[in-house]
């Protein structure tokens, strides 16, 4: 699917593209810039789809990966997931909305509130009404945020109940070597809203501790100057679902590591055994626990016991995958059993490295925590809550 702006340019120059598609092993490999003679593609890869942007002129990188990414959240709000399918099923409402975010080429209206007054979501109702009528899902009036200062709201909200919920996420990049000491650790955090509160509502969230952030990058609607000079959050939400801040830890002092790996993996005797455990969690349970042990290519198959959970091990990938769910502290899950290697094959030098992955509720494992929460500007008193998750990111342990 392909859509122009400023002028026509021709399918072909999809052909760079393409060609370094062969190049690569995975799609993470991918550069995210293409330089052609008259042309930069700019590329992300999400919900197994390539996303390509043609530029004609030089333009900051991270600008287009950051509208690329915006127009996947704007698909995934409009239609519930975003894929292939998805895609082919709403082109029309697809080319509408990518009508509206770019204007000549520039981006406009990237928030999902405005876009919702001025693209209808779709629904059975309203396309049968539409293929009856022979009408559009595009609104006649501009919306009424589009106007104001504050574009990312709209005017006269209301609502029966009054709420605001806040999921403070943190993931952990961890590398773990052989002794289990970290060889680097860092956090990607992001705070997550639901609002849905009536009027024209003004928030402040205050931390115990925001001096751990680095790197935090705001929504539009965040007060910029109040949080370098208080570090407090002040702003007017947009309605619904958005992300209100995104933050880094890089401090390894910082970042608690919450599970530990004993492991005895031997090529040469064909044994494998390894046990999960928990460490550092605040006393929270670990959960959705799933290792994956990329195997090398002598390995035909592994037949293995695990005390807990279930294991698949894929022959034409070479990937052993132990789903583990829950871990007990006085029951360790454990796997072991034998490996068999291809005859005749070279002695295997190096153990591979396992992919964690693990979810802990109701921690933030950098331990920022919501001291407050505070609302201005209108007289009812909302429901308010904040929820903590921990996950694993790319968390990899060496064998």
């Amino acid at each position: 699917m392909e859509k122009h702006w400023k002028s026509v340019i021709s399918r072909s120059v999809c052909d760079y593209f393409f060609e370094e598609q062969k190049k690569i092993t995975s799609p993470i490999d991918m550069p995210p810039v293409l330089a052609t003679p008259h042309h930069y593609l700019i590329t992300i890869f999400r919900c197994n789809m390539y996303f390509v942007a043609v530029c004609t002129t030089e333009v900051p990188p991270l600008f287009v990966i950051e509208f690329l990414h915006r127009v996947v959240d704007i698909f995934e709000d409009y239609f519930g997931e975003c894929s292939e399918t998805i895609i082919k099923e709403h082109y029309v409402i697809i080319f509408e909305l990518l009508d509206e975010m770019l204007d000549n080429g520039f981006p406009l209206a990237t928030e999902s509130n405005i876009l919702k007054e001025l693209i209808k979501p779709p629904n059975i109702l309203r396309t049968i009404a539409n293929t009856v009528t022979g009408k559009s899902n595009v609104s006649c009036t501009l919306p009424s945020g589009q106007l104001s200062n504050i574009p990312w709201r709209r005017s006269g909200v209301k609502y029966a109940n009054n709420e605001a919920y806040f999921d403070v996420i943190e993931e952990v990049d961890a590398i773990i070597d052989k002794s289990g000491s970290t060889v680097s650790a860092e956090i990607q955090g992001y705070v997550d809203c639901c609002i849905k509160l009536s009027g024209m509502p003004d928030l402040t969230m205050t931390f115990v501790n925001p001096r751990i952030l680095d790197d935090v990058s705001f929504h539009p609607c965040v007060r910029f100057k109040r949080w370098e000079s208080e570090k407090v959050l002040s702003f007017i939400p947009p309605d619904g679902n958005f992300r209100l801040i995104s933050y880094h830890i890089s401090s390894q002092s910082i970042v608690a590591i919450p599970i530990y790996l004993k492991h005895f993996i031997s090529f040469r005797e064909g044994r494998l055994d390894i046990t999960v455990g928990p460490k550092q969690t605040m006393g929270r349970q670990v959960e959705n626990v799933s290792v994956e042990v990329p195997m090398p290519k002598a390995v035909l198959n592994c037949t293995l016991v695990p005390s807990q959970g279930k294991y698949s091990y894929d022959p034409v990938s070479k990937v052993l995958q132990w789903d583990v769910g829950k871990i007990d502290p006085t029951k360790l899950p454990n796997i072991k059993g034998s490996i068999s290697l291809q005859a005749g094959s070279a002695p295997i030098e190096s153990n591979p490295a396992v992919n964690v992955n693990f979810t802990i509720n109701q921690m933030a494992v950098s331990g920022l925590k919501v001291s407050r929460l505070d609302m201005y500007g209108e007289k009812y008193r909302p429901f308010k809550g904040v929820k903590y998750i921990t996950k694993a990111g790319k968390f990899q342990i060496r064998l």
